[in-house]
């Protein structure tokens, strides 16, 4: 069940234009654009329900929409649309008056790959001028915000359980975060303003998509999580114990080569004699790839943590939302390859990283989101987004 937010009550003093859905002088809307995913934030004087004129209509606002929470004087609304389906992202962006200020078409701050794709649109359609923000800066600046302002935005996930961890903001940096999109980015933040990109891999979610989708002939990324849940590993992986034969001489031996359940090879019994891909199961081969790409990036992340002398590791990015599979594997691997020295946490606004960043680019301009004063937010876990496929979410 999800937890009720703990909200502060905004400030009362609501203006003629805000009680009309016009915002007045603050920035208040920001967008990142990817390939599959749109992801836009924007804030509000006072927690606004989704419009309920039609009942259809409501329920898929409602849909749309992530939990809400409150920042200085109102709230932060997070909201989802697919890429392909642009124009209902502009329709919501014009019937909510999000892109006027005092009565004034606003620049609209926007990062990813639609920032460049799609800017002539948005001045077409919705009469704004895009402001692009470079995505990896939004990337570290989004973290920082998230993990300074809301209160239980981290958690760990150990034994199949998430517990949240309090961060002190005055022993946050350095830290390692791993963006999990088309591929993997990793970014080194030393301090607000002070992130480097010191590497990444091609192998991210995109890969396991695709590889899903030509193995296991699923229509949906949410299958392949769901087909994982039902798979085993020892039925398509190759285990220490299957490489020697005999099950008491691999026990005898355990503490010089390693445990008879070490899995050493993605997809080894695949390669036996006169087996083919309908020998497999397709469960089995979900399970394998979610593992297999997840341990490489947690291995890759490890070793830059091992690199800089660094201590957290946060991974952030929907391939990881509601997928119990790699938040056990990424945390695990973390703690493996690092001998226990690094941690491996999690972000519960994981997907919308970028886009915090490129809305509080508008801070040092205006000031109204002060990270100053951390907001007692209690976050909930809940997922309302209408995008019941997860690679919707994939970074581009």
């Amino acid at each position: 069940m999800a937890e009720t937010p703990k909200h502060h009550a905004p400030d009362e003093n609501i203006t003629t234009s805000e009680r009309t859905g016009i915002q007045e002088d603050v920035p208040y809307l920001a967008l990142d654009i990817g390939g599959s995913l749109i992801k836009l934030v924007y804030f509000s004087r006072h927690e606004q329900p989704p419009a309920e004129e039609e009942e259809d209509n409501a329920n898929m606002m409602k849909a749309l929409y992530d939990p809400s929470h409150p920042v200085r004087g109102g709230w932060l609304h997070f909201v989802k649309f697919e890429t392909r389906e642009i124009d209902k992202c502009l329709d919501f962006i014009k019937s909510k008056q999000l892109h006027y200020q005092r009565g004034i078409a606003a620049k609209v701050k926007v990062t990813g790959s639609g920032a460049h794709k799609f800017a002539d649109l948005f001045r077409e359609k919705i009469g704004v001028t895009i402001e692009k923000e470079d995505e990896m800066d939004c990337i570290a600046g989004g973290a920082n915000f998230l993990l300074q302002v809301v209160e239980n935005e981290a958690y760990t996930f150990i034994d199949g359980k998430k517990e949240s961890v309090t961060i002190d903001r005055n022993d946050l940096f350095p830290y390692l975060f791993v963006n999990i999109g088309s591929g993997a980015s990793i970014h080194k933040v030393a301090g607000d303003g002070n992130s480097e990109l010191v590497d990444g891999t091609r192998i991210g979610g995109i890969t396991c998509w695709g590889l899903g989708r030509l193995l296991t002939k699923c229509k949906s990324f949410n299958e392949i999580i769901e087909l994982s849940k039902g798979g085993d590993l020892k039925r398509i992986d190759l285990f220490i114990e299957d490489t020697f034969g005999d099950q008491k001489y691999v026990e005898k031996h355990t503490e010089i080569i390693a445990p008879p359940d070490m899995n050493i090879g993605s997809f080894g019994k695949t390669i036996f004699e006169n087996r083919t891909l309908e020998d497999f199961k397709a469960e089995d081969i979900s399970l394998s790839l979610l593992e297999m790409v997840s341990q490489n990036i947690a291995q890759i992340a490890s070793l830059n943590a091992r690199l800089y002398g660094i201590k957290r590791i946060f991974f952030g990015g929907s391939f990881i939302k509601d997928n119990p599979c790699v938040l056990e594997t990424l945390s695990s691997s973390v703690d493996y390859q690092s001998g226990g020295t690094a941690t491996a946490l999690f972000l519960r606004h994981e997907g919308f990283v970028g886009v915090v960043g490129a809305f509080v680019s508008h801070e040092n301009k205006h000031g109204f989101l002060n990270i100053g004063e951390p907001q007692n937010v209690e976050t909930t876990l809940k997922s309302t987004s209408s995008c019941h496929d997860p690679l919707w979410s994939f970074r581009d």
